[in-house]
């Protein structure tokens, strides 16, 4: 699983520094708005993880915000296009979330996970390191593809299921990929959380309504607004680690 996820991400790296920014109404008008809102305004002289960057556009957000940036993915080509996109001024390493973390305990003040987790397993060891490289009263705001869309999408005969699911993406640059993922209930998405921390927020995101006059977005406004208002489509967690 984890060379498929691999392969799969390297070859779509150029899609996401080319297109993603711009043409993918599901990240820039959806989900994108939804995280940042849950997220400090101003992030001056803080320590932030971005788990799973990418190419790169929440690490360059952060920056923006006077953060101290380190950002980790496990696709070598994602870690070369997000470095291509902010330079030296963040810390970018290639990183597999399910084995433990090179950081010193403690070392952060907020963790981002952007669309990222549904590619792991088993959440509980991946939990626990983020656990313990949070500094007490640290956050930790993730977003997945929200169980029920992918129930429905991929038309699942057992909700209650954790399981693999492959879909084909046909993009620009790469072409046709397949890409896998686990699909989880809810509940259990949930219980692992805090199982590790303190549950602040759940958010079943709807479009924002931001974007929806630019001629570029105006298209994906009209396929995509009404369904994404009466069903979710990706789920925000956020979460701190306690005090104590």
């Amino acid at each position: 699983m984890k060379e498929k996820v691999i392969q799969a991400y390297d070859r779509l790296a150029k899609d996401y520094e080319k297109h993603v920014d711009t043409e993918s109404g599901h990240n820039a008008y959806y989900e994108r708005p939804a995280m940042m809102a849950l997220l400090p305004t101003e992030m001056n002289q803080l320590s932030v993880l971005d788990a799973g960057c990418a190419a790169g556009w929440y690490t360059e957000q952060f920056l923006k915000k006077g953060a101290h940036v380190t950002a980790i993915d496990i696709s070598p080509e994602m870690v070369e296009a997000c470095k291509r996109r902010v330079g030296d001024n963040a810390t970018v390493l290639t990183c597999d979330l399910t084995d433990r973390l090179p950081f010193q305990d403690e070392a952060f003040d907020l963790i981002v996970s952007s669309l990222t987790l549904h590619y792991i397993d088993d959440w509980v060891p991946t939990f626990r390191e983020f656990h313990r490289v949070l500094r007490p009263g640290g956050s930790f705001v993730f977003s997945v593809h929200h169980p029920f869309m992918d129930f429905r999408h991929f038309d699942r005969p057992d909700y209650f299921a954790h399981e693999l699911l492959t879909e084909i993406w046909n993009k620009k640059e790469s072409g046709p990929v397949e890409v896998t993922f686990f699909r989880r209930p809810f509940q259990e998405i949930i219980n692992v959380t805090s199982a590790q921390f303190i549950l602040n927020q759940i958010i079943e995101p709807r479009p924002s309504l931001a974007f929806k006059d630019r001629p570029e977005a105006k298209d994906w406004y009209a396929k995509w607004f009404d369904r994404l208002e009466t069903n979710p489509h990706f789920l925000i967690v956020k979460a701190c680690k306690s005090r104590s």
